[in-house]
């Protein structure tokens, strides 16, 4: 399977004039507000959602705001390793060769747990003519979807809740622990959801974050401790822009690492880092307003749902199997899905039921919302919010009713019919026909080629628990 050449012209030119960007006055303002910073990292998010970039000089920064800065094409071709995967055309056949990446308007902040003044910059890569953007980059993805709802003249609102956990800088055989309680000296080993006195053991930790990331502009506004031992949530606030939501994503995963760091700590978003705790989910929380910003999910005046809602929960679901991939994007991934963990494992939907895979949260009618709660915190959020936008506008589009409501425990009363592994997920994907019109063939390709490569090199790999059971056994 080879990436395939050309793109949607129409779209290409539609959202490249929608960008806006950003000015040069910005930089200059930043440099005297702050003439204590030295340096400044660009930063530009990969297709995993591993931030990458280049870290400049001050001197450099109106600069890069002007005629941008050069990475090569093929960061948006690599694997979970840092490897480009060759077969996506976008590596050594084409010599490598680079692309422009331009500022992200109003993404220049500081980096407040750095001990130097440092800096920092969101970036978003284009074509060499520096307005055409360029077709890999996830954010341009979710630029391209998040457009198409003005055919309905609707705004699209969203917020995520963000899992992770809090664990030792020293791994035990390259295992995680959780860390020593900077008050109590000993490690977490309960299950006390929402327990205060878990958020009082850490409580530096967790207020410095909330303070960086307001610092940085970022709207995380609140912080509980989860199922697990060391295991936190961040909520970010809702904005009426998806793509800024999901870069508010990116940088606040960056804040959580970073000031754990400082705090000599480490972090882990990875899906299962336990095989008997649960696993780092990352919910996503949706709505729809219309240009007077009422909220067109409210329900009707009888207190039925809206049709907008009820179609975009049957788009969601229909579609579900489809775009898993984009929701748990490695091997990893799957094993959240652990029988005990309470993750859906059905396209099920339901009122104010955390059981089921899409729920609508109970509350007052202009807060009503679709809260999808089965993707992991390992998701790229570019990716993951395209996959769910598509969903809902291939609802809306053909006005898909949902299944039956679910009431109770859903997990009791639908037995598992989503992938249950990356392979399989792989294969829905590439036979959907509405994420080939929706992401687009180009796109789909690198991505299945990025993580058919991961999955191939996972499955040759000889694990220490084949040694254990077949060395001296068969």
């Amino acid at each position: 399977m080879q990436a395939q050449a050309g793109t949607d012209a129409t779209a290409v030119k539609a959202v490249a004039a929608a960008i806006k960007p950003a000015s040069v006055q910005e930089a200059e303002a930043f440099l005297a507000k702050h003439p204590e910073i030295h340096f400044i990292d660009l930063l530009i998010a990969d297709m995993n959602g591993i931030v990458r970039g280049k870290r400049i000089d001050r001197s450099a920064l109106v600069k890069a705001y002007e005629k941008g800065i050069a990475l090569p094409a093929s960061i948006f071709a690599l694997n979970i390793q840092g490897t480009t995967v060759e077969e996506t055309g976008l590596g050594l056949e084409i010599g490598d060769a680079d692309r422009i990446c331009m500022p992200i308007p109003g993404t220049l902040s500081i980096e407040p747990w750095q001990k130097r003044p440092t800096g920092q910059l969101l970036m978003t890569m284009f074509e060499l003519d520096r307005t055409t953007p360029f077709f890999a980059d996830p954010r341009y993805v979710l630029q391209r979807i998040a457009q198409r709802f003005e055919e309905f003249d609707l705004k699209i609102v969203s917020a995520f809740e963000l899992e992770f956990y809090l664990i030792d800088q020293e791994n035990i055989t390259g295992r995680p622990q959780p860390p020593r309680s900077p008050i109590s000296g000993k490690r977490p080993n309960s299950v006390q959801v929402y327990s205060m006195d878990d958020l009082d053991e850490y409580a530096e930790f967790l207020e410095d974050v909330i303070e960086a990331a307001h610092e940085q502009g970022i709207p995380a506004d609140a912080i509980v401790a989860e199922s697990a031992p060391g295991q936190f949530e961040v909520n970010l606030h809702h904005v009426d822009d998806p793509v800024k939501a999901c870069d508010y994503n990116v940088l606040l995963k960056r804040v959580i690492k970073s000031v754990a760091y400082d705090h000599e700590m480490d972090t882990t978003f990875m899906a299962k880092p336990y095989y008997d705790q649960a696993g780092n989910g990352m919910h996503v929380h949706i709505s729809l307003v219309d240009k007077d910003g009422r909220n067109v999910f409210a329900p009707n005046p009888d207190g039925s749902l809206s049709d907008l809602l009820r179609w975009s929960i049957g788009g969601l679901l229909e579609c579900l199997p489809q775009y898993m991939a984009f929701l748990c994007p490695n091997v990893n991934s799957y094993r959240r899905f652990s029988a005990g963990f309470y993750v859906p494992c059905a396209p099920t939907w339901g009122i104010d039921n955390r059981t089921v895979a899409v729920r609508v949260p109970g509350g007052e009618p202009e807060a009503m919302r679709i809260e999808h709660r089965l993707a992991g915190a390992d998701a790229n959020p570019y990716l993951l919010m395209a996959a769910l936008l598509s969903a809902i506008h291939y609802g809306i589009s053909n006005k898909i009713e949902p299944p039956e409501m679910t009431e109770g425990n859903a997990y009791e009363q639908h037995e598992v019919s989503l992938p249950t592994n990356l392979r399989d997920a792989l294969r829905e994907l590439e036979n959907s026909e509405v994420m080939k019109a929706y992401i687009g063939e180009e796109y789909l390709d690198v991505f299945e080629l990025c993580k058919e490569s991961e999955l191939d090199e996972f499955e040759k790999t000889i694990s220490d628990l084949e040694y254990m059971w077949y060395l001296h056994t068969v």
